[in-house]
């Protein structure tokens, strides 16, 4: 995806203030919006426009835009870090009126999480009226491992807040966390009276942590089904065997049945990501060729190619 540079979409400097930001969206907004503008492309540049003011007037969400953004420009090619949005909690949804379905992919990629799960929005206190504080979102990543048996983590969270003078700040807290046993990717851990503090004596928010599973060497995952890949050797697949795979939960004695090609899938019901209804873990035969790295090794080959007389690009006809 293209990085965007929101400050070049509102025209103004990376050291702009809010009330900068502010007067540039405005004054752009009455140029371009779609019920004052004949442009064509007005829904699309209003679009942008908004997208832009949503990042740029939140402090939380202006800090972090700096951060990954240090040393990019508008168009370059962009992906986030593989860590991204991890141990960084952002507050506050989409502004009124701003429609949530067209976010743009980079938008999505940085802050998506928060705005699907409709976050909560501002709440401005008036006088001393007590208001609860807000929720904040952040990402956890955790081993399939750790899905398996539940863990304790001790985790540290960063929120840009401002300061008394307007500038941004990092403040990080840890909290002990608790894994639960059957965590899936995508799910949310709620941790009561985690998020911003109330307002006048109002209760605080809650910090809702977004799990998403660390790339395995070994498992791939799709939902709560795994799948895992065993090589087997070419007699293995075509007179069966019994034949030994590691699983997350230990190793297991599988049946390669005979005849089996390279792809065919085993089915072990009920071993995947643990749950109310748990994942199946799907084995993945991979036929492996001995070397031809020695005359005997080369001699069988050549007795094989006679003796059986087998046409590997006929077998699909």
């Amino acid at each position: 995806m293209e990085f965007k540079d929101y400050y070049k979409v509102l025209g103004v400097e990376r050291s702009a203030s809010d009330d900068d930001i502010k007067k540039a969206f405005r004054r752009l907004a009455r140029k371009h919006h779609p019920d004052l503008s004949k442009a064509d492309d007005a829904a699309q540049r209003m679009q942008e426009i908004n997208e832009a003011y949503e990042v740029l007037r939140d402090p939380q969400r202006r800090a972090a835009y700096d951060q990954v953004g240090q040393g990019r420009r508008g168009g370059e090619r962009f992906d986030p870090p593989p860590d991204w949005g991890s141990g960084f909690e952002f507050s506050g949804g989409p502004g009124d009126g701003f429609d949530a379905d067209r976010y743009s992919e980079f938008f999505e990629a940085l802050f998506g999480s928060a705005h699907r799960r409709g976050a909560q929005p501002r709440a401005a206190a008036r006088g001393f009226e007590a208001a609860r504080g807000h929720d904040h979102h952040a990402k956890v990543t955790i081993t399939i491992e750790d899905a398996f048996a539940g863990a304790t983590r001790r985790i540290t969270l960063q929120s840009p807040e401002l300061d008394a003078h307007g500038q941004v700040h990092l403040h990080q807290r840890e909290l002990q966390i608790t894994i639960p046993k059957g965590v899936r990717a995508g799910q949310q851990i709620r941790l009561a009276g985690q998020g911003a503090p109330g307002v006048a004596g109002g209760p605080p928010g809650d910090l809702y942590l977004e799990v998403h599973l660390d790339p395995h060497a070994r498992y791939r995952v799709d939902g709560r089904d795994l799948y895992v890949t065993l090589p087997v050797a070419p007699w293995e697949a075509a007179l069966g065997a019994l034949v030994e795979v590691l699983t997350p939960t230990g190793a297991l004695e599988v049946n390669v049945p005979a005849g089996s090609q390279g792809g065919r899938k085993l089915r072990l019901k009920g071993r995947g990501l643990p749950g109310a209804t748990p994942g199946d873990l799907y084995i993945v035969l991979q036929v492996v060729l001995p070397p031809a790295d020695s005359e005997k090794a080369q001699a069988l080959y050549r007795q094989m190619a006679r003796e059986l007389a087998f046409d590997a690009r006929a077998q699909g006809d």
